[in-house]
């Protein structure tokens, strides 16, 4: 077996992929969301923490709602997705510990205390998990719509009231629609970013 993927997977995960602006209406199953979430949940993060929560917009209550907080040019984008995914860390993660690190029994220990600390990370480590996510909707064969312009403070108090949660990204997921992309924005060169030292 070889570890390297192959040209056609590349192209799939990165070189071809692209941000959908639109959708057709064909539905995202429970079963797909699984699917990728059963793929994603592999890729590393920090002491194995995994503070990605999701949030499945499919009621049109829910949906009207999370719209609600879009900014303006997500809105039409949101309410016509056929799945929205409200994308969070928990940073109360480390309650978690005792099932994600168990071979550490201390672990929980070290985020007591430092709410600030624990966000920091949860929030690191939860971006972490949304570009996993991401990745993982391209290779199940669909499309991501992410998005960051929203009334952050508003979907936090809509969808996480208890506090414990802080919103990350909202995806729009399913199949391309008509005019779903836009032009290809330019990427900085390999020696704009990598220096040796």
């Amino acid at each position: 077996m070889s570890l390297l993927l192959d040209e056609s997977a590349q192209d799939l995960l990165f070189r071809q992929a692209r941000t959908a602006n639109t959708f057709t209406d064909e539905p995202v199953s429970d079963d797909q969301i699984q699917a990728i979430y059963d793929l994603v949940k592999f890729a590393p993060t920090s002491l194995n923490m995994q503070p990605l929560r999701i949030v499945l917009v499919r009621s049109p209550q829910a949906r009207e709602r999370l719209v609600s907080h879009m900014g303006e040019g997500n809105k039409p984008k949101t309410a016509s997705a056929p799945l929205t995914a409200i994308l969070a860390a928990d940073t109360h993660f480390h309650d978690e510990f005792h099932r994600t690190f168990p071979h550490v029994p201390g672990v929980r220990d070290w985020f007591t205390g430092d709410d600030h600390a624990r966000a920091e990370t949860a929030k690191f480590n939860g971006a972490l998990q949304v570009g996993y996510f991401i990745l993982g909707v391209r290779a199940a064969g669909l499309y991501a719509g992410p998005m960051t312009g929203y009334d952050k403070a508003g979907i936090n108090k809509e969808f996480f009231p208890d506090g414990e949660h802080e919103v990350l990204a909202v995806v729009n997921i399913g199949k391309p629609g008509e005019n779903a992309w836009f032009a290809r924005s330019p990427r900085l060169e390999y020696d704009d970013v990598v220096s040796t030292i």
